[in-house]
Formats: structure tokens, C-alpha cells, sequence
């Protein structure tokens, strides 16, 4: 049975080993806010219980993560801790908001405010249920009224974005995705409405044919295409470069034509 947010962990202790799983991926459901504490230190004595308190008042709206930098070094080297207390809030499996030092229960409570969910983010979370379920007609609409009263949410344009790119308003799918970037879900989305739109190319040429064979999702056959065009061609870098966004980098195919392509140029 799902969990309600009375019934779900409000502080709880992470680790180096568990970091990802209690912090990152929790961070996909609900803000995280990571407290990076000392024991020998006097201001972390002071935010720790307040933070504690803030996070019980809440009821688990958000998960207090404590993490004690002395048991766990790497964690706090990744994120270049070098002062104490450090807190830092995750969403969507990222850091987006943070302080240092002991700060009173007021401000700490305004920066609670900051990072849980607006109401264009609870929109766009329910616009991307409806999206799964096979609702897109309601999913586009719940996106766009999220737009319209937070221009800026990033979940509504991706989402907005990629209904409209897979129905095929390519103009209207890049006007809603360009003021996201330079983030990476948002270039991948654009690429793929780049190569979407090869399919209706028409010139002659080895870059062209190699685009349109990208359009078909014949990869590994368009990225040969685009490698020998590049020496008459100085699109053939933009277009693999494009190719590699949609796949990704797990696909197999993007390391082995990235050393290809760097082979190729230098």
C-alpha cells in the first residue's frame, strides 16, 4: 500500500553507501534536504535540532537527510564541503538550493518553503501520471496550465515539449524547450526533434542521406554516413553530435562512434 506522508520518514541517518539511493533517487519523489554535520561542531549542534523540528512540524513534506562528514569524507568531497554546518536540498535528483552555517528557525523555515512543491509543480507531477497512463489530451492540458502559472517550470515545458514533439509540432515543441537550456533532458528532447526533422529532407548528398537514414532510426548506418561526409561537411560534426543526444550514452553505439568522430578530426 502506498505510503501517506504521515507514515513516511521525516530525519533519518545516510552514508557514503546508501548517499544515492536515500538522497538522490528519494529527491524523485520528495525534497531532500542533506545536513552535513560534525560532531565536534558548536553550530552544528544548534541547526541540527532545529532543522529536526522543522522537519517533524512538516510531517514529512520533505526527508531530512543527516550525514556526518568525519564517517563519511566522500560524500562531502564531492560537493566540496569545506565548512560546517553544510545543508543542501535536492529535487529531482539534484541539488537546486543550500546554505552554511546555523541560521534561526524562521529562515530555516523559508528556505523549507523554497524547495517544496508549488502548485505548478504538483500540476506538472500530476500531468506526468496522466502522460504515462496514456492520457495525453488531459496531461497537455494539466502542463500547460502549470505554464501558465509558472513559466519557468522545468517539469511542465519537458513535458509539454515532448507531447508536442511526438505529435509532430516540431516549431512549437523547440519554442517550449530552448529557455530550459543548457539542461540535459531538454537538449536530448531537441535533438530529437532535429532529427525528426530529416525525414522531409530532400537535397542530394552523402550528409543528407545520412540524416535521413538517422530519421528511420537506422543509426549505425547514419553515423557512417555523417563520418564520411565530414570532410566535405561541416555539419556532419553538429548532426552526429545531435544522433548521440537522442541515443544517449548508455547505448553502445555512442562511445564507439565518439572515438570514431575524435579519430576523424584530430
Amino acid at each position: 500500500m502506498e505510503q501517506t506522508v504521515e507514515q513516511r520518514a521525516v530525519v533519518i541517518e545516510v552514508t557514503d553507501a546508501d548517499f544515492a539511493e536515500k538522497v538522490v533517487e528519494e529527491s524523485k519523489t520528495r525534497p531532500v534536504v542533506v545536513d552535513l554535520w560534525a560532531s565536534w561542531c558548536g553550530p552544528c549542534r544548534t541547526l541540527g535540532p532545529i532543522l529536526e523540528r522543522v522537519a517533524e512540524q512538516r510531517g514529512g513534506e520533505f526527508l531530512l537527510a543527516k550525514l556526518d562528514v568525519d564517517a563519511n569524507p566522500y560524500t562531502a568531497g564531492q560537493f566540496g564541503v569545506q565548512s560546517i554546518p553544510t545543508v543542501i536540498a535536492f529535487r529531482d535528483g539534484r541539488p537546486v538550493d543550500g546554505f552554511i552555517g546555523a541560521i534561526p528557525e524562521p529562515v530555516v523555515n523559508e528556505f523549507i518553503d523554497r524547495i517544496l512543491p508549488s502548485e505548478a509543480d504538483l500540476a506538472a507531477r500530476e500531468a506526468m501520471q496522466e502522460e504515462a497512463e496514456g492520457d495525453v489530451a488531459d496531461a497537455e492540458r494539466r502542463y500547460r496550465e502549470a505554464l501558465e502559472s509558472d513559466p519557468g517550470n522545468r517539469a511542465a515545458r519537458l513535458g509539454l515539449g515532448r507531447i508536442l514533439a511526438e505529435r509532430g509540432d516540431l516549431d512549437e515543441a523547440r519554442q517550449t524547450l530552448m529557455p530550459l537550456l543548457p539542461d540535459a533532458e531538454a537538449e536530448r528532447l531537441l535533438a530529437g526533434i532535429e532529427v525528426s526533422s530529416w525525414a522531409n529532407l530532400t537535397e542530394p548528398g552523402t550528409l543528407a542521406s545520412a540524416k535521413r537514414l538517422a530519421a528511420q532510426g537506422k543509426w549505425r548506418e547514419a553515423l557512417d554516413g555523417m563520418l564520411g561526409a565530414l570532410r566535405d561537411d561541416d555539419e556532419a560534426r553538429r548532426a552526429m553530435l545531435d544522433v548521440f543526444a537522442v541515443l544517449g550514452d548508455d547505448d553502445p553505439l555512442v562511445p564507439e562512434y565518439r572515438r570514431r568522430l575524435a579519430n576523424a578530426l584530430f
